[in-house]
């Protein structure tokens, strides 16, 4: 049986419209923000805090904080990290990218830590505009071996 031209035309738009509709009723999880790793996503102005987290051995013992600050404003932004009673300011250029951590090239921020590893600790993120906000961070030690020698680092840390 051969399909006339009105028909097959008829038939590759009901194919087409079918496919589409699949991806239309889909819940395409690429199209959402969320954090990717150990750590979390914060907000504030025009600068995004990527995979922030806590490295610590102990509740009160030092912590570090590790993750990305990043600036897709046009203007340099200076954020204020409370950890504990500890403070540091770190200003992130505009269009810039800041890496928090122990590393070669890293800002280090290290204070008290709110909480054991394994559980959530709270730390607070400041800018002149957006003002106070806290933020729930997992708090992680050397178990994972990623964070093993951001612990050994914080160990021998004199600040």
């Amino acid at each position: 049986m051969k399909l006339h031209a009105p028909a097959r035309i008829a038939a590759v738009a009901l194919v087409v419209v079918s496919l589409a509709g699949c991806s239309f009723a889909a819940n395409i999880t690429t199209s959402k923000q969320y954090s990717a790793s150990d750590g979390v996503r914060v907000e504030l102005e025009d600068v995004t805090g990527l995979n922030l987290l806590l490295v610590a051995t102990a509740e009160g013992d030092p912590a570090a904080l590790t993750g990305t600050f990043e600036n897709s404003g046009t203007e340099d932004v200076a954020i204020t990290l409370g950890l504990g009673a500890t403070s540091d300011t770190v200003t992130v250029p505009a269009g810039g990218v800041v890496a928090l951590g122990l590393g070669d090239g890293e800002t280090a921020v290290v204070g008290a830590s709110p909480a054991n590893p394994g559980m959530i600790g709270q730390i607070t993120v400041e800018t002149p505009r957006s003002g106070t906000e806290s933020v729930d961070v997992p708090v992680l030690d050397g178990t994972l071996a990623e964070y093993a020698d951001t612990l050994d680092k914080l160990q021998s840390y004199t600040g």
